[in-house]
């Protein structure tokens, strides 16, 4: 009887870590990868503010040539003692306490590249059409919105297509306030490149395509996302 019961108990435990296992979802990957790395990018900006703030006490004139944060980053690693004629004179305890600021900033930078590299490889092979025709990014994080690749593929691509906009819509259900017209995906080079009034129809065009990749992607269909994207590359940033 004992030994029927712990057989029991052993295909329980097993049918228990069987299901946990194909619980954890590529959804759920992605969702963690692009959260994590945008926390991160919030991190290295505020750590990249506090850090010019100190060197401009060294050299001012350096800290304002110098505009994208991973590049100041590596000109502060790799400064030396002497400050400009502006500067103040840093001794090697400060210039130690500078360093270790920038160091670790360093590193968070090199997370969020690898946390980078891993969403494309990821996405790639879990929904290569979203990710080539939306890119890495805004596909993680239209996947997150939608909460799966599954409902994403369910959606309307009116939905989609204001993922990403939700404060402004809802202020424009509360006061009146002009709708928005696009979330994420402005930042997408079809929408950024369109002209000015074309942004709206431009936006809609890729919510669409968004939408097939993500039903094609789900339902493991064939690639078209480079297709879909020369198409709307060629209606929307060549002055049509």
């Amino acid at each position: 009887m004992n030994n029927e019961f712990q057989e029991i108990r052993k295909k329980a435990l097993q049918s228990v870590k069987e299901k946990v296992r194909s619980s954890v979802s590529k959804d759920q990957m992605i969702i963690n990868a692009i959260s994590s790395a945008e926390e991160i990018e919030k991190t290295i900006n505020s750590y990249a503010s506090r850090l010019r703030e100190w060197f401009s006490l060294k050299n001012p004139e350096l800290e304002r040539k110098i505009e994208d944060n991973e590049e100041f980053i590596k000109i502060v690693l790799a400064s030396d003692k002497e400050p400009t004629k502006m500067g103040a004179e840093f001794g090697r305890e400060d210039e130690q306490a500078l360093k270790a600021l920038a160091a670790i900033s360093q590193g968070l930078v090199e997370t969020k590249t690898f946390l980078l590299l891993y969403l494309e490889k990821t996405m790639n092979d879990y929904c290569r059409n979203l990710c080539v025709l939306a890119g890495v990014t805004t596909g993680a994080k239209l996947i997150r919105e939608a909460k799966s690749l599954k409902r994403l593929a369910e959606l309307q691509s009116g939905t989609i297509q204001l993922f990403g906009a939700e404060k402004a819509l809802f202020r424009h259900l509360k006061s009146g306030a002009k709708p928005p017209k696009y979330g994420f995906i402005i930042s997408h080079p079809v929408v950024a490149g369109a002209s000015q009034n074309g942004k709206g129809k431009a936006a809609r065009a890729l919510a669409d395509k968004i939408s097939l990749a993500a039903r094609l992607d789900y339902f493991k269909g064939e690639f078209l996302a480079d297709k879909m994207l020369l198409d709307l590359q060629n209606k929307f940033n060549k002055g049509v």
